[in-house]
């Protein structure tokens, strides 16, 4: 995998493969724990892959194998974490890169090998797909170090998996195996180990292949239908809707199904 463009961090490598922006955790010596420059550099990175019109789908992985993310790097806290001013600048750059992550307009995986643990959990949820190996493992520690976690981040954990089990999680501390979370529905399914990678590599050519707009309205739709009936946008919802309808790329799926040929979008 070839760097694509300088990384604000040589924690983080940044990489496009055909049509696939790939951001790789880059600290395998401490397992991929995140840093705080790894914090502030998702978002610059993200910012490169969403204003490439050839990037179709952003993908997540943690080098050396053994660890996607092992959560943040409790080492630099003495340095960066001790205070409560530190403890509110260092949560709002991690909450930053995690929300950027769950706002991209492109679709993202987080391809989880080995070790998931604390934000490296809360890193994954904000992904849209999740896939694991069947050796990894996850766990949120937070009640063993004393910190609790924002209503937001623990939102997503209930949305997704259900008050019992996010309950379970944060109660017990314990790790789970990417068969237990693929039952709560925390994964959407691990693979044999030496399968993750290739599986991973041909969903996102398969999104890539696939109308952006089509896939953008979705994503879209599904954020405003996880709030409240209330508060759905259903007017950005129709306009979703219409502008797929009204583009080239739908023109060209018509063509495509009539030629009994593979259609090229172009996301527009």
């Amino acid at each position: 995998m070839n760097a694509e463009g300088p990384s604000p961090t040589s924690r983080i490598i940044a990489a496009i493969e055909d049509a696939v922006g790939w951001i790789v955790f880059n600290n395998p010596a401490k397992r991929n724990a995140v840093s705080l420059d790894m914090w502030r550099a998702i978002p610059a990175i993200l910012d490169r892959f969403e204003r490439d019109d050839a990037v179709r789908v952003v993908a997540l992985k943690g080098a050396g194998g053994k660890a996607f993310l092992s959560g943040a790097d409790i080492s630099e806290f003495e340095k960066v974490r001790a205070t409560p001013e530190q403890v509110e600048t260092y949560n709002r750059i991690a909450e930053t890169a995690v929300a950027r992550l769950n706002d991209c307009p492109k679709p993202t995986v987080a391809v989880i090998e080995g070790f998931c643990m604390g934000g490296g959990v809360g890193v994954a949820l904000a992904c849209d797909l999740r896939f694991a190996s069947a050796g990894s493992t996850f766990a949120i520690p937070a009640a063993r170090l004393g910190l609790s976690y924002r209503w937001s981040d623990l939102k997503k954990l209930v949305d997704l998996v259900g008050p019992a089990a996010a309950k379970e999680i944060f109660f017990t501390a314990r790790s789970f195996t990417a068969a237990e979370a693929e039952r709560m529905g925390l994964i959407n399914r691990y693979l044999p180990d030496g399968e993750l990678e290739a599986f991973a590599r041909d969903t996102c050519a398969r999104i890539a292949e696939n109308a952006p707009l089509t896939i953008a309205a979705t994503k879209g739709v599904v954020a405003e239908l996880s709030k409240p009936a209330h508060a759905i946008d259903k007017a950005h919802c129709e306009a979703l809707v219409k502008a797929c309808y009204a583009s080239a790329d739908y023109a060209e799926g018509r063509r495509a199904f009539m030629e009994k040929r593979k259609p090229r979008f172009k996301g527009k």
